[in-house]
Order: C-alpha cells, then structure tokens, then sequence
C-alpha cells in the first residue's frame, strides 16, 4: 500500500505528493475543474464577459472610472484643475486674439494681455482668500456686498461718474486705463446675499411659504435687475436672472412658483428687447449666414466664418486671419471663435469639457454637503458660471443673440475677472469641507503617512518586522 501524505497549499492551487513504486518522491498538480464546474464564466468573473476581450477591458476601465470619481477629493480637483486650465488657456488665447486690436490702438502688441495678467494675479489673490475664509465670515460680508453694490450701480448713472462703452452705461473710471464695472460683481452679491437669505429661513422653517420663498429675495434681484438695464446691459441682466432661478431651484420651489417667475421674467426679457432696435437687430442674426443689410450681422457671421477657418486641429497658434479686422471683439465676446479657429475642433471641445467638468463638480458639491448655505451658494455659483459661458458660447455658434458677455476665466476683462475668482474659492473652500475630503487632505499632508506608519509599527509585536 501506499503511504499517504497530507495535501499542502500551492502558489496556485492544492498539491499532492505522491510515492510511485521506484520513482521516489514527486510532487502532481491536481488537474483543476473547468470554469462552468466551479459556477463561474470562461473569464474567471461573476456574470461579466471574459477578461481578456475587449467588453472585459471597457468593464474594468469603467469600474475603475467610477471608483475613481467618486473618491472625496474628485470635485476638489475638478474645480481646482479645471478652472486653472481655463485660466491658462484663456491667457494664452487673450494675447493671441489681442495683438492686432492692440497694434490698430496704437498700443504695444501685449497691452491687453498684460492687463488680463494683473487681473488674473489679483484674482488669484482673491481665490486663496476665498478657500481660506471661514462660512461665517462669508454670511457676514453678504449684506456689506449687496449695500456696496447697490451703491455703485446707482453710482454708474450720475453725469460725470459712469462711463459709456460700446453703448452700455455701466462703466466706473478708476483712473488711467483701468474701469470697473460694478454689474459684474452683482452677480456675487446675490450669490452671497440670497444664499445667507434662504439658509436663515430654511433654519426657520419658512421656506414651505411661498411668501417667504420670494420676498425679499425677487424684489431685490428686481432692483438690481433694474439698475443694470439702466445702462443697457442684457447680457448680465440675463445671467444675473439665471442665478436667480438657480437659488430658487436649489431652495426647491414648487413647479407652479418656479414657472411663474420664469413667466413675469420671460415678459419682462420680451418687452426689453421689443423696445429697443438694437436688442431686436441682434435677436435677428439668430442662425444668420449672411451679414445682410448694414451688415447688422456682420459679427455674428464672421463668428461662424472663424469656426469654419479651424477645422478639426486649427491654423495654429496665432494664424487666426479673423483677428486682422473682420471680428469687432475677438479678445473680449468673440474669442471662442478664435480659439475654434486657430485650435480647431479640438480646441473647443476641450474649453467645452473643462466647463462640463466644472459644471459637474459645482453641482456633485452642492448635492452632498449638508449645510444649507454651502448648498445655495455652490448651486447658485454653478448656474452663474455655466449660463454665462452657454449665453456667450451660444451667441459665437449662432444659437443666441449676442448677449456681450464675456467667457468666464477666459475672455478678457478683468471686472468679470476678479468676482468670477473669488467664486471659484467659493467652491474650492465647499469641496475641500465634503464628506471624507478634509481627512484625505489630511493625510496628503507631508509627514503625515510616516507618522501613520511608525505608531502602527510601534503596535506590532516585538520581533515582528
């Protein structure tokens, strides 16, 4: 008979010594059972498709994707990377789309973009001071903003005070080349404002009152609304309406309230543009492919005209042959036509993904904190900045009237500049506070693992390595 010995564990499965009559010792593998014998799949997987296929590759991929994006710091980085790319890719396009303007001025090629610089190193100021400052500090500077900004909205229309650009009357001078236009940071104000004001009554429970949903936050926007078309400004006029709706949205209007603003908004909008013929010339060049009479869409047609020039990968860097005089605006309304033209397709849709992703983590960070005024002021900061670039990109594709607002972090300007900045702090300092993220912040921290380490060492056993 044959001894019998005790199966012992292999690298990949059991083993079995046996003992032949004169071979001696030697070591057999157990043939192991098929796939379908162990209630798995030819792959090895639970349900899914073979590992080496390509359905297999595209599976994994996806769940590594996912578990990838929802790691607490995915909306952190988001924000933080996406809008630094933004920023930097606007720089560029600023100096590119500039120098002709500049040189037709009688100014140094690099005029405006030095001063897009200065703004963007003000602005990045503005950011760390944002994600530094506490939630409490914010809700007291909300009421100071919008008093401040009223004031300089009423400001702008004394004779002698406000200045006239291209039409609009909402202009403050702050001497030499440098203006201020306070309708850029009444965006901001009500952002701050209305957050603190629905995150009080929601505290209250106030907000199942329709009352208390709309007063005093609509008729104040009103007013605010009001002073800005004063000077004729429909373009902020539009994305301050659309922060509006995004507070209320977030507070959770009812469908009937939240029709019925939009309803009183959409007549006013009518009646404003019905008005004016200059607002009614625009609203016309919707879809337009020819300048037509008095070359009233001249703008919006070499617009298009400048996205055809680009193609898939562009003319490069600087060949833009719109910027030579055709395009009014290519640095300021316009420049996401030049962009399409001198970076193609591809450079348009990367500015659209990085927008996207922006847009998504506002809204990821908004859902998931638990602090009514963090979710009202990311919620409203998110719509401020995705309607602006949908209005200005919309009128570049012929899609909307052109509404002159600028790209935000991406046109020049820097009165749109700066309060667009401090909003990304906003929600910078609201992603750093999300579940799990301020503890793996934490643990990026230089020093922090090492020390993790050693007191984990210091627990095990004396001769354990």
């Amino acid at each position: 008979m044959h001894d019998h010995v005790a199966p012992r564990p292999g690298p990949r499965g059991p083993w079995t010594a046996l003992r032949g009559p004169s071979a001696g010792s030697r070591a057999v593998r157990r043939p192991s059972r098929p796939p379908a014998a162990r209630g798995g799949t030819p792959g090895g997987g639970r349900g899914g498709p073979p590992r080496g296929t390509v359905l297999g590759g595209l599976r994994t991929l996806h769940t590594r994707a996912r578990r990838a994006w929802d790691r607490p710091l995915t909306a952190y980085y988001l924000i933080l990377g996406g809008s630094l790319l933004i920023l930097v890719l606007g720089l560029v396009m600023v100096y590119s789309a500039s120098q002709i303007k500049a040189l037709q001025s009688g100014l140094a090629p690099t005029y405006f973009f030095r001063k897009q610089l200065l703004a963007a190193a003000i602005g990045a100021v503005l950011l760390l001071v944002a994600a530094r400052t506490p939630v409490k500090l914010l809700r007291a500077l909300a009421y100071p903003l919008l008093a401040g900004t009223v004031f300089l909205l009423v400001l702008v229309q004394v004779p002698g005070i406000g200045e006239t650009i291209n039409g609009n009357t909402n202009w403050i001078s702050l001497g030499g080349p440098f203006q201020a236009q306070p309708s850029e940071f009444a965006k901001l104000a009500v952002v701050l404002w209305g957050a603190d004001l629905l995150a009080r009554k929601q505290s209250k429970k106030l907000l199942t009152q329709w009352k208390h949903l709309l007063v005093p936050l609509v008729p104040v926007t009103f007013v605010l609304l009001g002073l800005i078309m004063v000077g004729g400004d429909m373009g902020t006029t539009v994305v301050l309406t659309a922060v509006l709706l995004g507070l209320l949205w977030v507070a959770g209007a009812p469908t009937r309230l939240f029709s019925s603003v939009i309803g009183v908004t959409a007549a006013l909008a009518f009646l404003f543009i019905k008005t004016s013929a200059n607002r009614m010339s625009r609203l016309a060049c919707i879809g337009a492919t020819d300048p037509g009479a008095n070359d009233q869409c001249w703008q919006a047609v070499h617009g298009i005209y400048a996205l055809a020039n680009g193609g898939w990968f562009g003319a490069g860097l600087g060949a833009s042959v719109e910027k030579w005089g055709e395009l009014p605006e290519p640095h300021t309304d316009f420049i996401f036509a030049i962009t399409g033209e001198e970076l193609g397709l591809a450079g348009t849709l990367s500015v659209l993904a990085l927008f996207a992703a922006l847009g998504y983590a506002g809204i990821r960070v908004a859902g998931r904190t638990e602090d009514p005024f963090v979710r009202y002021a990311a919620g409203a900061v998110t719509t401020w900045i995705t309607a602006q670039a949908v209005v200005n990109i919309g009128a570049v594709l012929g899609l909307l009237p052109i509404a002159g607002v600028p790209l935000p972090l991406f046109s020049y300007g820097g009165s749109a500049l700066l309060p667009t900045m401090f909003a990304i702090g906003l929600l910078i300092a609201f992603a750093r506070d999300e579940p799990g993220a301020r503890a793996a912040l934490a643990m990026r921290q230089p020093g922090v693992r090492w020390k993790t380490m050693r007191r984990r060492v210091k627990k095990r056993p004396s001769g354990e390595r």
